[in-house]
């Protein structure tokens, strides 16, 4: 866009100057400057995340689109109940949800994790540290914690891979929980780590375990959480 006067500004900052030339303060109005639409379009760039490995170069007006999609973009760390800002990739993150987080580092495709709370209150509130497991050559993160399904308190467990979506396709899991002679059996494909956690938890992509269920599997006093969730995962051909 361009003023009477012949100063220029991109349409994006426009409406953050009042419709005010930041030059010279003349009314801006709704003039074009074709000679520099021209010229950008003409423009050649690098992908952002060239430091992350695309050597890609891309018009200026689908750089964005391009970036948006890119599959060298970094991940975000993975690790729930904290608003952590770590970015990286996948190396990068596995090394800081063991070394910064310290969660539990596992090898094998099959698991077997026991869930204890004794106090009421953290029964209700319970959210347990991530664990990660290397599987295949690749990793996957274990979420397991107490949520509500409106008023309803629930427990959930649920998988997410540390790629992206259409290589998290390859793979399915399956989770298991129980005690007293009953039995609830989840399977699933394991959402990328692409989607945070609250989203895959929030649209119940998951095991889901009611609460009065899942103190009737901890037997006791149904006060007391202990549960033992078992799970497997496996490559699809």
């Amino acid at each position: 866009m361009q003023c009477l006067n012949g100063h220029t500004l991109c349409s994006g900052c426009k409406p953050k100057v009042d419709n005010r030339c930041p030059t010279c303060r003349h009314e801006l109005g709704n003039i074009r400057c074709l000679a520099l639409e021209k010229l950008a379009a003409s423009l050649e760039l690098p992908c952002k995340y060239q430091s992350f490995g695309c050597n890609g170069i891309y018009p200026y007006y689908s750089k964005p689109k391009h970036e948006y999609q890119c599959s060298y973009r970094p991940y975000g760390c993975p690790y729930a109940g904290s608003e952590c800002t770590v970015i990286g990739d996948i190396p990068h993150l596995v090394a800081h949800l063991k070394d910064d987080h310290k969660v539990d580092m596992h090898n094998g495709c099959t698991f077997n994790h026991r869930y204890v709370k004794s106090n009421p209150h953290e029964v209700e509130n319970a959210t347990w540290m991530l664990t990660v497991f290397s599987c295949f050559g690749q990793y996957f993160c274990l979420h397991f914690e107490a949520f509500h399904i409106g008023l309803a308190p629930v427990y959930i467990a649920f998988l997410r891979f540390m790629g992206d979506n259409n290589e998290a396709k390859n793979y399915s899991y399956s989770l298991e929980v129980g005690g007293n002679g009953r039995k609830l059996i989840w399977q699933g494909v394991p959402r990328s780590i692409r989607d945070s956690h609250r989203k895959v938890r929030d649209s119940f992509d998951g095991l889901i375990i009611q609460r009065n269920m899942a103190l009737f599997f901890s037997g006791g006093d149904r006060k007391e959480l202990k549960l033992r969730v078992t799970g497997r995962i496996w490559k699809e051909q």
